[in-house]
């Protein structure tokens, strides 16, 4: 049997943002599958952690686990809280804050 993902159980019921800590003064990243083609990555932050403005080529989804993300995108700023989900197209500089603890699923598309 083939297994594409990594670090998750598989056939189990999960609370994703229970899979990622919060650690003090950092941000910590767990790699659910990294290719040429698609990243998955959970990320636990500390309040006023942040990922300073770079860009990516490919398309990336952010869903908020727990807490709030304060992003940018380009010159847009979004306010992005637990539930809610934002794309951040390719191409354009983006930056993820935390305002307070901050879990959270990343989910990038390359083009291949």
């Amino acid at each position: 049997m083939n297994k594409y993902l990594k670090n998750i159980d598989y056939a189990a019921v999960l609370d994703m943002a229970d899979l990622v800590p919060y650690q003090d003064g950092q941000i910590v990243s767990r790699t659910l599958v990294q290719t040429g083609a698609l990243g998955i990555t959970l990320f636990g932050f500390d309040t006023g952690e942040q990922i300073s403005a770079h860009e990516s080529k490919g398309d990336a989804l952010i869903t908020v686990l727990d807490g709030k993300a304060e992003i940018t995108i380009g010159d847009k700023a979004f306010s992005v809280e637990k539930g809610q989900s934002l794309v951040m197209p390719s191409g354009i500089p983006h930056a993820v804050f935390a305002p307070e603890k901050l879990k959270m699923l990343l989910i990038v598309v390359f083009p291949h």
